[in-house]
């Protein structure tokens, strides 16, 4: 089994990486591929697309990479499983307002909004461990619980219209999208590869996971 990590010149690759091949390693998922080789990409058996960064600029730097087409290809018509981290999350929404209107990849029923809090006091970006709350059961919480911490760097968040399509948030002075999914596709907000054993294990659940 091949892993496919995107390459757009956005996201924290190295880490990315590292977390996905230890797991791989360690379990026997195969192997992983930092690529924006579109022939890479469409012989992957799983796609991560990492995010780091506004979501204008990461929109126009997807949109022209060689890996754009490949992997809109793999993931709508061929429904290879894919992982969206972070803004790589993000992307997936219908549209996003930092700094301008952005239209998404519209594959989740949603838009991302910049954080509003009720506490005023709360700092922005939301930055540090945060608790996991589990709305929906998914194969990705397989070992997870209520409750888990994860690490989040952000400032906006997907504000979800379809409740099945949210299947985790976390609270900072207001509910906060965490983990989005449908079908073939999973999205979380957090960085798995900086969130411990839990961000290890929900690599693991993904490397698995058979939509």
């Amino acid at each position: 089994m091949l892993t496919a990590i995107i390459d757009y010149s956005s996201g924290n690759l190295h880490s990315a990486r590292k977390a996905f091949e230890k797991i791989s390693v360690v379990n026997k998922l195969g192997s992983v591929v930092v690529t924006s080789n579109p022939k890479v990409i469409s012989s992957a058996d799983r796609l991560v697309l990492p995010g780091d960064g506004a979501f204008p600029s990461c929109k126009s730097e997807l949109m022209s990479s060689e890996a754009y087409e490949a992997m809109i290809y793999n993931v709508v018509e061929r429904s290879k499983p894919f992982l969206g981290i972070c803004v790589g999350m993000q992307l997936m929404a219908m549209k996003g307002y930092e700094y301008q209107q952005t239209e998404g990849l519209g594959w989740l029923d949603g838009e991302v909004h910049k954080i509003n809090p009720e506490d005023k006091s709360l700092k922005i970006p939301h930055m540090g461990w945060n608790t996991l709350n589990i709305e929906n059961d998914h194969p990705i919480f397989n070992g997870i619980q209520n409750g888990d911490h994860v690490y989040f760097v952000h400032s906006f968040q997907m504000m979800i219209k379809k409740k099945e399509q949210r299947l985790a948030y976390t609270d900072y002075g207001t509910d906060i999208t965490a983990v989005v999914g449908r079908e073939n596709i999973l999205g979380l907000q957090f960085h798995p590869e900086k969130s411990g054993h839990i961000g290890l294990k929900m690599i693991e659940n993904f490397l698995s996971w058979s939509p």
